[in-house]
Order: structure tokens, then C-alpha cells, then sequence
């Protein structure tokens, strides 16, 4: 069952439930005693059983179904407690009914299921649904390709591709599986894929990623690797590898109801052997041992979680954080290694303009930029893009240019107020024996575009993927904290040693395809690091779902945030500060409201076993139920009082 079926099950049975609980509590001989009223005629007992057979077993039936689950899988938790009290309420209560002596539990029985089944509505609704990272990840492919079958051109579906197909890629478009350039050459957008901030020039002979984004030429592939064997479905299996692991992960909840468990089977049995013993009275050690079983599964503690689980949630929300998984941002407090993706994460993930510098007398820098940016409107590529937009920022009108024209590789060319001017890359102008100024030549990851006027250098525009004003921050924070802060990246060496040296990094790994990015995580992990990751592409998602933490960057892609545990809305790599103190208070929030939730638990159960018996004093239900109400209540309010500034 899909997260939204079970979803709209728990809010279905938990309505139905509750209404069949009404009648359950008026016709209880505890609750009309407790109330001081009367309401009983012929058959009432019998009624009251039957409607708690059907409570039992319509309301019940995922906490029952839970039981065998974690019996099977030998991690009993919530749900065995749940199922163990409720079962111990409803056959006691029916044996009274059918003649053993004792008093009924019908009520608890039905308003433990009604309050856990609104817990578990709560909890679910609180968190975002099962992670749709996989379907994600399949829309990167085209749903057809252009297949080239004697020299005609058909579309086909994409799973009709196979190995050795030759197909065509036009201007713009996803590559449609692995394969090899046989024809053409162009620029391949791969940053979702592998991390690489600028676009790659591809040649024949040399390898493309399905998935990955044609730039502006036409291209004729050669399939290498379809279906399965592609590079986008190890990708998938990867992550789905991953998720299944994280998915078993306790929390903290179930480990608290593991040990009720264990205190109430064996409280119950030494109540019930005792009295026994003492008294002879088998319907009094049974009555004894029932009351203390099921007082020692408070209501509280279906809500002790979710509570606080919905009120975090909705102040995350607030502050920029999405939870997807609960348990992960509990843990993260824990967190002692943090691994930052470069490309969209601590860098912008576009290339902006670092310096514009003039080599003539005759133009300023504003004039160098208008120039530039005048014959690069026309272009589609990156570099060109980032340009244009530092023009549009710095309010330079933009010029218009005549005789347009891309050269394949090296910049683009055209004519501006009847002159012959070039942007040109560094290669153009080594071709040319243009010589450049020793000035503007400059270490770092920087694509440079040298303005030429009637073939002559009058410019330059130097350009790189700009680190995020917040990184530098967040960097030192983290290290203050003595969280070591390290960098996964499909770049390059020498892009990311200078991003590395910028922030003052703890270390980094360069030119890391995605599998590896997983192997890294697990690396860390094996050394004992509690690993944080984030980032924001598609080559991230197996180290964000590997991660003990996966933290997606909002501006990124949808896988990644499908993939990871939480969402950073502002794409703000400052908020992985926020994550790990608000989760710290969170994870405190809980474990004050589990203290409420089980703590009456010390006074209760002695009391309710009788162990000051024979002084008189002994529980009843009906105090042990004002004990539990009492413990939800202050559960209840304590959650609501969970703050973040």
C-alpha cells in the first residue's frame, strides 16, 4: 500500500472508529460510574461487547497486522505494544462478559485504538509522502528518440532502443541512452548528471550520457548501453539500494514502546503470579494482571511523537526546511561530517561574471561589457547567458549586431556599428598568435572571453561558476563547531582545489562520478562519521539517499530533493545550520514528551500490580485512566511549546 492509500486508511478507520466509540463509552459500567449516571437494559453488555468487536477489528487491524510484521522482522515496537494491550483488553473484557468475574476495559480498549489511530494519522500527514526519487529520475529521459533505419529518420519509444542503434540528437534535446558520437560534434550539458559546472565539448568517437542535454548542434549517436545497463539506471539502483537500507531504520518511538513492552509482559505476568499465589483468587490475578497491561501502554505515547513530529514540521517549513524523514533530521544533532556537493550548492551552479578588464585607451570596462554582451544575446551557451545577464544587472544597453555568427567552439563573431567584432575564446586567440597581456592571465577555474575589434584585442570578460556568499559562512560555522566540512565534485581538480582554498575546507574529492560519490559516503561511514550530505543534482542522489542525512538544495533538481531527507527551500547552504540546531531542540521536544508520556508509568504500574495493598491502597482503572489523560494533555502542550527563532 502507497503512502497516500495508507494515508486516507488510518483517516478513515480513525473516523469510524471514533464514532463506534461513543456508544462504547456511554455504555461502560466504569465511565457511567465515574460520571455518576446509569444507563443499562436487557442485552446492553452484549452490545457493548459487540461494538467492541468490531472496534477491535476494524480500528485494530493495522496495529494487529503491524504486530506480526515486527514479530516477524524480531524488532518488536509501538505496534506490538499497541496490539498487545488492546488484545489484553478485549479478551479479558469479553471472558467478563461471557462470566469470569471482573470489571469490563471496553472503553480503553476502544479509546487507546481511536487516540493511536489519530497518532498515526498525524505522524503520516506531518511528513512528506514515499519518496518519489525513482520516477524522478526516469523523466530525464525523452519519451522517443530519433532512430536513423537506412538512412530515414523514425520515432520510436525509448525502450525500443538497443544496443547498436544509430539515432539523432538535435539542437536542445535529452540524449536518449548511452552511446557513442559517430557523427557531429557539440557541446553536452552533463552538470544534473555529473557534477560539471560548464558545458563539455563532445567530438566523434567520444562518449554522451543519456539523460544528459544536446547543446547546438545536431549529433548522431551509436547506442552503447540501453535499458538497464545504462549509466541513469545504475543510478536509479543505486538509490533505490539505498533508500530500502534507510527505510529500516528504527525510531526512536518504537525503541521506547520496545521496552513498555517488555516492562508490561513481565509486570503482568509477576502481577498475575502473585496474587495468584497469594489469594487463590484466579479472576482477581487476572483482573489485577489486565489492569496493570493495560494502563502500562498510555495513550500519550501514540502521540508523544507525531505531535511534536507536526509542530516541527510546520515551524521547519517556516524556516526554509522541508522534513521528509523524520527519524534523519532527529539525528541531526548527531552529525560530525558534513559533505557539500560544488555545483548549485556552495557555488551559484551559473557562470557570472568575476572581472571585465579593458586593453584600450579608447573603451572603458562599461563599454568592454556592452560590446561583449551586444554579440552574445544571440547565444544560447552559458558562458553567453552569464554575459548578457551581468549587462542586464549593470543597466548597459545592448547594442545591435549584423552578421551573426557562431564559430564552432571558440566564441561568436559579428558586426557592431559597422566594424567586424569577436568574443573569442583563449584557444582562438593561440590560433591566431593574438597575444595576451600577462595581466590577464589569472590562477583559478575561470573562462576567459577576449573582445576583438577589427582583430584586435580590446578586452577581456573573465567568467566562473560564483561561490554563494552564504558558503563562506556556513563553512565557518560548522568548523566552529568542530564539524568537519568536506566537498564532493564531478569538476575538475583544479575548480575544485580553488573552491576548496576560497572556503577553507577541511578537504575535497574532485571528478567523482556518482557511484563513487556513494563509495565516499560509505567510506566515511565505515571510518564511524555520522555523514551529512548535500546537494542538489542528479549525480547526487545516491550519496544523498547513502547519506545519514540527505539534505537537497530547493533551486536543484527534483530528484535530488526527492532523494533526500530534507529540502532546503532557500537553497541557502547557511540552513544546514539551522537543520542541525533545530533538530537538536526537536529531538530534546521528544524526549521530554516520551518522559510525560511514560513516566506515570513508575507510579502506576507498582499501584496498579498492588503493592501497597496491604495499606490499603491500591489503583483502580478508572485513576489509572485520569493518569493517562493527564499525561496526554501535558504531552499535548508541551509539543505546542516547541520554539524556533
Amino acid at each position: 500500500m502507497d503512502h497516500q492509500k495508507m494515508l486516507e486508511d488510518f483517516k478513515k478507520r480513525f473516523k469510524i472508529s471514533l464514532l463506534i466509540t461513543v456508544p462504547i463509552l456511554v455504555l461502560s459500567p466504569m465511565i457511567q460510574s465515574f460520571f455518576g449516571y446509569s444507563f443499562e437494559f436487557v442485552g446492553s453488555k452484549y452490545l457493548l461487547f459487540l461494538l467492541s468487536t468490531l472496534i477491535f477489528f476494524y480500528g485494530g487491524w493495522p496495529f494487529l497486522s503491524g504486530l506480526k510484521d515486527e514479530l516477524s522482522d524480531k524488532q518488536p515496537g509501538m505496534m506490538t505494544l499497541i496490539a498487545l494491550a488492546i488484545s489484553v483488553a478485549y479478551f479479558y473484557s469479553s471472558a467478563v462478559v461471557f462470566g469470569l468475574e471482573g470489571r469490563f476495559f471496553f472503553w480503553e480498549l476502544a479509546t487507546l485504538i481511536v487516540i493511536m489511530l489519530l497518532g498515526h494519522w498525524i505522524e503520516m500527514r506531518s511528513v512528506m509522502g514515499a519518496s518519489q526519487a525513482l520516477e524522478e529520475l526516469a523523466k530525464l529521459m525523452p519519451d522517443e528518440a530519433h532512430k536513423i533505419i537506412d538512412g530515414e529518420v523514425k520515432e520510436i519509444k525509448i525502450k525500443e532502443l538497443k544496443k547498436g542503434d544509430q539515432v539523432l540528437v538535435k539542437p536542445g534535446e535529452k540524449i536518449p541512452a548511452d552511446g557513442v558520437i559517430y557523427e557531429g560534434s557539440s557541446y553536452i550539458d552533463e552538470s544534473m548528471l555529473t557534477g560539471e559546472s560548464e558545458p563539455v565539448e563532445r567530438v566523434e568517437e567520444e562518449e554522451v550520457i543519456g539523460g544528459s542535454v544536446n547543446g547546438d548542434s545536431s549529433i548522431k549517436i551509436r547506442i552503447e548501453k540501453a535499458g538497464d545497463e545504462s549509466y541513469l539506471s545504475q543510478v536509479i539502483e543505486m538509490v533505490k539500494e539505498s533508500q530500502a537500507a534507510k527505510s529500516k531504520t528504527q525510531n526512536f518511538a518504537d525503541r521506547a514502546a520496545l521496552w513498555l513492552t517488555i516492562i508490561a509482559i513481565t509486570a503482568g505476568t509477576l502481577t498475575f503470579g502473585s496474587w495468584f499465589y497469594i489469594t487463590g483468587d484466579i479472576a482477581f490475578a487476572i483482573e489485577r494482571m489486565a489492569t496493570v497491561m493495560v494502563i502500562t501502554c498510555p495513550h500519550a505515547l501514540g502521540l508523544a511523537i507525531p505531535l511534536v513530529v507536526a509542530v516541527s514540521t510546520t515551524l521547519s517549513a517556516k524556516n526554509g526546511l522541508l522534513i521528509r524523514n523524520r527519524t534523519a533530521f532527529e539525528n541531526a544533532r548527531k552529525i560530525d561530517t558534513v559533505l557539500f556537493d560544488k555545483t548549485g550548492t556552495l557555488t551559484e551552479g551559473e557562470f557570472g561574471v568575476e572581472a571585465v578588464e579593458s586593453f584600450s585607451d579608447d573603451y572603458n570596462e562599461e563599454e568592454i561589457l556592452q560590446k561583449a554582451a551586444s554579440l552574445e544575446q544571440e547565444s544560447e551557451h552559458p558562458i553567453a547567458n552569464g554575459i548578457v545577464k551581468k549587462a542586464d544587472t549593470d543597466q548597459v544597453e545592448l547594442l545591435k549586431v549584423d552578421d551573426f555568427e557562431i564559430i564552432k567552439g571558440k566564441g561568436v563573431i559579428g558586426q557592431i556599428e559597422g566594424t567586424d567584432m569577436k568574443a573569442v575564446s583563449p584557444g582562438y586567440l593561440k590560433e591566431n598568435e593574438i597575444e595576451v597581456p600577462e595581466e590577464a592571465l589569472k590562477e583559478g577555474p575561470f573562462t576567459e572571453v577576449f573582445i576583438l575589434e577589427a582583430g584586435n584585442l580590446i578586452g577581456m570578460i573573465r567568467l566562473a561558476d560564483q561561490i554563494r556568499a552564504s558558503s563562506y559562512e556556513v563553512v565557518q560555522k560548522l568548523k566552529d563547531r568542530g564539524i568537519k566540512v568536506k566537498m564532493l565534485t564531478g569538476d575538475n581538480q583544479k575548480t575544485a582545489e580553488y573552491v576548496s582554498n576560497e572556503l577553507g575546507l577541511t578537504d575535497f574529492f574532485a571528478e567523482v562520478l556518482p557511484d563513487q560519490k556513494q563509495e565516499k559516503v560509505e567510506e566515511l561511514q565505515a571510518e564511524g562519521d555520522f555523514v551529512a550530505m548535500t546537494g542538489d543534482g542528479v549525480n547526487d542522489a545516491p550519496a544523498l539517499a547513502k547519506a545519514d542525512i540527505g539534505i537537497a538544495i530547493g533551486s536543484g533538481t527534483d530528484v535530488a530533493a526527492e532523494t533526500a531527507d530534507i529540502i532546503l527551500v532557500e537553497s541557502d547552504p547557511l540552513d544546514v545550520l539551522k537543520l542541525i540546531e533545530f533538530g537538536s531542540l526537536t529531538f530534546k521536544k521528544m524526549l521530554q514528551n516520551l518522559f510525560w508520556a511514560t513516566g506515570y508509568n513508575a507510579f502506576a504500574i507498582p499501584l496498579a500490580a498492588g503493592v501497597l495493598a496491604g495499606f490499603g491502597i491500591m489503583i483502580s482503572p478508572a485513576v489509572g485512566a485520569v493518569l493517562m489523560s493527564m499525561s496526554t494533555v501535558i504531552v499535548a502542550i508541551n509539543a505546542k511549546m516547541l520554539k524556533f527563532n
